[in-house]
């Protein structure tokens, strides 16, 4: 019955980390920039998404560009791109492998059948949270090293926007949730290697072994 808590809690962590990598995907503030300028009414904030670059004005306008040409964007965007897609690929596709294998359900089979199937969907939970952790670190690091970079100037450095953490943030519960369920699925053959089922032998093996009758040296 813990297994069973242990892999619901799981799956609403796995739950929470895909609305978390879609809504990282599509958000456009991965890079924010914001400049005030000589006037507090001229404010504009620009950021900078996987798909989109936005501007916000103070004055409360808000208008965004798409990102059309794929080549020409710079490695680490088509990187991001690529992974975090995969990354809620697969974390969709394990949703739907572990809501199978998970103890407190009646699909899947036996209890064999869903300890693999919940397997496996931990697997894609981790290979998820992985996709989706490396380019939410590469994101940053390119925006770290332009930060620090002395010749680049002022008006042209960025900082990480709420999207960066927000995927950081669902990677790291993908992660989490695949190690849960993975973890789960041995612990119970762990036991079953650790404790083998006794054999049981027939009580007439022992009863017609040959004897020596006392009798005989007497």
């Amino acid at each position: 019955m813990a297994s069973a808590g242990l892999q619901f809690f799981a799956f609403i962590l796995a739950l929470l980390g895909l609305f978390g990598a879609i809504t990282a995907t599509l958000l456009p503030n991965w890079k924010v920039n914001a400049d005030v300028g000589s006037n507090i009414i001229t404010a504009i904030t620009q950021m900078q998404g996987l798909w989109m670059d936005c501007t916000w004005y103070s004055t409360g306008m808000f208008s965004c560009t798409l990102k059309y040409s794929i080549l020409s964007l710079p490695v680490y965007i088509q990187a991001a791109r690529t992974t975090m897609v995969l990354s809620c690929i697969l974390s969709a596709f394990g949703i739907c492998i572990s809501t199978v294998g998970m103890k407190c359900t009646k699909l899947g089979g036996d209890r064999d059948t869903k300890s693999y199937t919940s397997f496996a969907g931990g697997v894609c939970f981790i290979l998820a949270g992985i996709f989706g952790l490396v380019p939410t670190s590469w994101y940053t690091r390119e925006i770290i090293s332009n930060f620090l970079d002395p010749t680049v100037p002022e008006s042209s450095k960025n900082e990480p926007g709420g999207a960066v953490y927000v995927g950081f943030i669902s990677a790291g519960l993908l992660f989490i949730s695949g190690v849960i369920f993975c973890t789960s699925c041995f612990k119970k053959q762990q036991g079953a290697w650790i404790y083998p089922t006794k054999q049981q032998f027939p009580a007439t093996q022992q009863e017609n072994k040959p004897g020596y009758n006392l009798k005989d040296y007497v």
